[in-house]
């Protein structure tokens, strides 16, 4: 259901609107991971139905550290931003 490296946005919880990137999946759950609070090594478990798919898919390149999730994740919240304000 959920493709490694796309993007979401957190619908319930503490982290509501945040958006983060799927590192994996279980059974009735997703690994969501944001770089900053939740870190590649311990990743979020988020119910699937908590969260809203965006258009958007990260390569593995932008995968492999924090610091490259953080700035992926940044670059499309400001792409986002900028297509709420047309």
């Amino acid at each position: 259901m959920f493709k490694r490296g796309t993007v979401v946005t957190v619908l319930r919880g503490k982290q509501k609107g945040a958006l983060m990137c799927v590192t994996g999946e279980n059974e009735n759950s997703v690994l969501l991971c944001d770089g900053k609070k939740r870190r590649l090594n311990n990743p979020k478990l988020k119910n699937p139905k908590h969260t809203e798919n965006l258009s958007c898919v990260l390569s593995e390149e932008q995968m492999r550290t924090d610091k490259q999730i953080r700035k992926a994740l940044r670059l499309i919240s400001e792409a986002k931003k900028c297509q709420n304000r047309i």
